[in-house]
């Protein structure tokens, strides 16, 4: 099968050249563009989410043999969360070569976080088919190192643990207020305000999820309660 040269470019940054590259081309294909001779990537995610699970969960156990369970469960969460997933999607250009159907790539899907995540676990799924599980391993590890390396000793999401810290500290739960929304529809930049019952707050805003940012906001709101900022 013939591959175009960004598709060629797109195995040089994934680290892998397929000896099946149709494998690759419905990883990449998006179920808006789908038919009955074009197969979508939604079976090769399955697969590749939990591929990509075990890799995870393989490389924390030897990380740190000395962490607990209970350590270990929210880095795991950390490393194969969806906004993950799609910061690396996005930092090997996956966006680039995604097969849209029409309406898809007009509302923006080059850049939608749920369908980059899905897409690099099918591209993970497809490594695996053409290749093997050690090859799939390559792919990941090489990807996913640097996540690895700077891991947190306590990777929890930012708005559970400042949950965690209001509730220590007898007040409710934190707001999140939408102050303001920018940009074009199909990518929109959210303005959010996290708040505390005593009236401190953090701003942030920024493409993405209204959650992404959200959590953005937390995790300043949590720097300056804990003096780190």
């Amino acid at each position: 099968m013939k591959t175009g040269a960004d598709i060629r470019a797109f195995m040089d940054r994934l680290g892998h050249e397929f000896a099946r590259p149709e494998l690759l081309i419905r990883a990449l294909t998006h179920g808006s563009l789908a038919s009955g001779t074009r197969p979508d990537n939604q079976r090769l995610e399955f697969l590749g989410d939990r591929i990509l699970g075990l890799v995870m969960a393989e490389a924390l156990f030897h990380a740190d043999l000395s962490a607990s369970e209970g350590q270990l469960a929210p880095r795991y969460n950390a490393l194969v969360k969806g906004e993950t997933c799609a910061a690396l999607a996005r930092q090997i250009g996956l966006g680039e070569v995604l097969k849209l159907g029409r309406s898809e790539m007009m509302s923006g899907g080059r850049r939608k976080e749920a369908l980059l995540a899905d897409a690099i676990e099918a591209v993970i799924a497809a490594v695996y088919l053409d290749a093997g599980f050690e090859a799939a391993r390559r792919v990941i590890l090489r990807l996913w190192q640097d996540r690895l390396d700077s891991l947190e000793d306590d990777p929890r999401d930012a708005k559970t643990a400042l949950q965690e810290w209001a509730q220590a500290n007898g007040m409710p739960p934190p707001v999140y207020d939408q102050t303001a929304r920018s940009g074009p529809d199909h990518a929109p930049v959210f303005h959010i305000t996290a708040r505390i019952e005593d009236g401190r707050e953090a701003q942030a805003s920024g493409a993405g999820t209204k959650r992404s940012i959200e959590q953005e906001a937390a995790r300043a709101l949590l720097d300056r309660l804990e003096g780190r900022a």
